[in-house]
């Protein structure tokens, strides 16, 4: 194995498996078992071309426009906000959670939610195309596509595991409460990480 690969692999698990907003959401989709494989798939490969961006040069361009970064900082913001209001909002509800709820979201509904995840979050920035971009550009140019999918082999593992993963929980989740301790610890979450993206 290339040491090219190991790098970007070990960095991109660095960054990745931390608690935010993403992960929460990958999480309740695997325990709600809704379009797992397509929301999996959809944040490795978004987070790979992320990082193809950032070591294409891509977080030179950001650092330079300081509006982008507001607006992507203040819209991030406010979906978080919303997002853990009503995840809040259904932690009062506890009988009404289940994993096998027909409310659940249709592929569309939850493909728009991930991207909103993805796309709205700076921090998915930050680490993506800023951090792994930087790190990228310093490897040889012949080494940075093995980099690159280094650290993209890191995104897919870790959403696969946490998206299929969660399905071992699934004895704890068939309790409402314990849908019910999710929904807060999520809704605080998302409102903490909107907070800090402000403050």
């Amino acid at each position: 194995m290339s040491s090219s690969w190991i790098t970007g692999f070990s960095l991109g698990l660095a960054l990745i498996v931390a608690i935010g907003a993403q992960n929460a959401f990958v999480l309740r989709q695997g325990l709600r078992r809704e379009h797992v494989g397509t929301i999996v798939l959809f944040c490795a490969a978004s987070d790979a071309l992320l990082m193809s961006a950032g070591v294409g040069g891509l977080g030179r361009l950001i650092g330079a426009a300081p509006a982008l970064a507001a607006a992507l900082t203040w819209g991030g913001a406010a979906f978080l906000v919303v997002y853990g209001l009503k995840a809040l909002w259904r932690a009062r509800r506890p009988g009404a959670l289940a994993a096998g709820a027909d409310c659940g979201l249709t592929r569309r509904q939850a493909l728009a939610q991930a991207a909103a995840f993805t796309l709205l979050n700076p921090h998915v920035y930050l680490d993506t195309v800023v951090l792994v971009g930087a790190v990228g550009a310093q490897q040889a140019a012949a080494a940075r596509p093995v980099f690159v999918w280094g650290a993209a082999s890191a995104s897919l593992l870790w959403f696969g595991a946490l998206g299929y993963g969660a399905r071992l929980l699934a004895p704890l989740f068939a309790q409402p409460r314990a849908w019910q301790v999710l929904d807060l610890l999520v809704g605080a979450t998302m409102l903490v990480l909107a907070a800090a993206l402000v403050f």
